[in-house]
């Protein structure tokens, strides 16, 4: 019996693809004079930014310069370009009312993540959120999942996590949990198909068939 949904936040709950990709293209062009392919920048989604950027440097400095670029960007222009996908608000409603815990598992900084949900005005439906900052390892390693599910006070084989990207579905799956992947990802959907999640869902609202 399904308790609980684990939730990602960016590209799962709330709308901010166009937000991150001009984060990223941004990012690339100030500090390493880099124009990147959309695909190839979206493939970084849902990943911790250091893991993003590792691949293009290896120098400690660039790479912390290049997060602080990113973080500042995205900071600047987040408020313009966030919104909950149609059928989130729905969703959560229809969760709560059946008494199905909520909780989001995040790579974003947790101030920024509780801003975006209480601007999408979401932010009341989740019993939890969890952030880097409160686990040592983090997605695609299972440990944010599974603090959900201790503070959630549920098994992990009772919980759904929930995301649009590869790194959300291993966090899931390497925790015991059941996966959900979402087909309205920016990412390419064969790279969700890859990590054989549980369920694949059409829209948020098709989240209830599996509870």
């Amino acid at each position: 019996m399904i308790k609980a949904v684990l939730f990602d936040l960016d590209g799962t709950l709330l709308d901010t693809n166009e937000l991150i990709y001009k984060s990223f293209c941004t990012t690339f062009k100030e500090v390493l004079d880099m124009v990147l392919p959309k695909a190839e920048i979206t493939s970084l989604y849902g990943k911790p930014l250091k893991d993003s950027f590792v691949n293009y440097t290896e120098d400690e400095k660039i790479i912390e310069n290049l997060i602080k670029t990113h973080r500042k960007y995205n900071d600047l222009h987040h408020d313009n370009m966030c919104e909950p996908f149609n059928g989130v608000v729905e969703l959560l409603t229809k969760l709560k009312e059946k008494s199905i815990k909520c909780g989001i598992v995040t790579s974003k900084r947790k101030n920024v993540a509780i801003h975006g949900m209480t601007l999408g005005k979401i932010i009341d439906f989740m019993d939890i959120i969890i952030s880097p900052e409160d686990t040592k390892k983090h997605k695609p390693e299972g440990e944010p999942a599974l603090k959900a599910c201790e503070l959630l006070g549920v098994e992990p084989k009772e919980a759904i996590m929930v995301g649009d990207s590869p790194y959300d579905l291993l966090c899931g799956k390497n925790a015991g949990c059941f996966t959900c992947g979402v087909e309205y990802t920016a990412l390419n959907i064969n790279e969700l198909l890859k990590v054989e999640p549980t369920y694949m869902v059409k829209n948020p609202l098709d989240i209830l068939k599996l509870i």
